[in-house]
This record gives structure tokens, sequence and C-alpha cells, in this order.
């Protein structure tokens, strides 16, 4: 196997050395990479997204091996399943020196159809990996502007009564789900870019990353405070440039309101 010239050398050793040891093993079916790897963009802080296809009858079996597998591709120093990522098909990897971080997903042969991005092939059994991704077409879950309106101005209330209690810190981890949940998504796509939190948007959209910075809170109620309402400001200018929902108007209006006289009762305290 050959791998593309541009890559960092401790990502080209290990696709070097483990794309033959897995190819050896006879329950899978071919070994893709996605991720940066598709764009070329891999550099030295990246990590290695690969997609392990395995015959659907040897599924279960390898799924309990995955770790010995893992093991066999480089130094491991540990690995875990994805599960709090909702993705329990995943196998992370930390593997050095040097560091590697690496993902592996085992997806069963016929599920390959299913996915969010075409991989690149690196290895096939027959041509059975191309065949399987041939059935299905990729598609990557854009944000919902319809789920998000149902949920912003909760999630708004939430935050302002964290701030309200002095329960700080809450606040500001709350602060930071609306961002990946919200309006992170809603400016990466506005720029046709893929969706994921707030993932490269300093490269994809330097001046919406400006204004998505102010919503980044310091551990302190005022600057929850600032930082909430920046939020609330950002997510209308971006819902007013989508495509239209049903406004949740009452709850939008109760919200801010609330918000507003929070920050006047600390105004006068």
């Amino acid at each position: 196997m050959s791998v593309a010239p541009s890559l960092p050398a401790p990502h080209a050793a290990f696709l070097e050395a483990a794309v033959p040891r897995l190819a050896a093993d006879p329950r899978l079916v071919g070994v893709a990479a996605g991720g940066s790897y598709l764009t070329d963009s891999l550099d030295e802080f990246s990590d290695l997204d690969l997609v392990i296809a395995v015959a659907a009858e040897a599924y279960e079996p390898v799924l309990a091996d995955r770790q010995a597998i893992a093991a066999t591709l480089g130094p491991l120093l540990v690995g875990f399943t994805g599960e709090h990522v909702g993705e329990p098909r995943l196998l992370i990897c930390l593997y050095g020196p040097p560091l590697l971080h690496v993902d592996l997903k085992f997806v069963r042969e016929d599920e390959l159809a299913a996915r969010v991005e075409d991989p690149a092939v690196l290895w096939e059994r027959d041509g059975r990996m191309r065949a399987a991704l041939s059935n299905g077409t990729a598609r990557f879950p854009e944000p919902d502007p319809q789920w998000i309106e149902d949920r912003f101005w909760v999630w708004v209330h939430y935050v302002a009564v964290k701030i309200g209690r002095g329960e700080i810190l809450e606040a500001a981890d709350a602060l930071a789900s609306i961002r990946g949940l919200t309006y992170g998504p809603m400016a990466l796509a506005s720029r046709g870019a893929r969706p994921m939190g707030v993932r490269k948007l300093e490269q994809v959209a330097p001046d919406l990353a400006a204004r998505i910075a102010r919503t980044v809170a310091a551990c302190d109620a005022a600057s929850c405070l600032a930082a909430l309402q920046d939020s609330i400001a950002l997510y209308r200018e971006l819902r007013s440039e989508g495509a239209p929902v049903e406004l949740r108007v009452h709850a939008e209006a109760e919200a801010v309101s609330y918000v507003d006289a929070l920050a006047a009762s600390r105004r006068e305290a």
C-alpha cells in the first residue's frame, strides 16, 4: 500500500505498518481513511480516522477482539470505546511514542452504505468495500433549525438561573454546550463547511470565530451573563439568515426578559 506523500511522517509510518496487518486478518474486508485525510489537510496535530470493514458473519467476534487488533498495529498506550460520542463501534486509540491519536471504527460490511462521508479506500478484499459503499450515498447531518429553535430559549433560561444561583461552573459549561449544539454549527453551515460544533471555525470563517469568541465565558457571573447575552444576539442573527422556522415567540420573549431582569438586578446590587 502507498500513502499520500504529504502525510506527516508518524501518520504515514502508522498506515504503512497497520494496513498490511489488518489485511492479513481474513475476517476483515477493507480499510479506508476519512476526516482530514480526504482533504489532504492532515498536519502534525491531526488524528487518523480509519474505517475497518468487517465481514457480517465475523462482526461480533471482531468487536470482541478490537483491543487485541489495535495492539497489533503499533505501540498502543490506551484504547477505549466511543459510547460517550454516540459511536460504540469506535475504538479511540493513543499510540506512541511518537504520540498519535487514531480512531478505529469497525463497521459491518453491509452497513457501510450509511455514512457521513466517502472514505478513501486504502485496501480492500476483492473489491468488497467499494461495492458496499456503492449501495448508499454519504450524507453529513445538517443542523435542524427547528430543532434548535425549540430548545434554544429553554437553554437560555437554564443558564440564567445558574448564574442567578451562583453556579458559575455549571453556567459556563452550559454555555459551551449551547455553542457546540446551536450557533456553532449554524455558523459553519452558513459558510458551506461541515457543521461540527465549532471545529476549524477560525480557518473557515475568522469573522464569525471572533464573534463566537465573545460567547466564551470566564468563570465569573458577569462574564457568563455577558456571554449569554452575546449568545442570544448571535443566534438571532444567524437564525434570520437561515431557513425559516416556527418561532417560539413567547418562550423567546420570556427568556430574554428574564436575562434582562437578571442583568438589571446585578447592576443595582
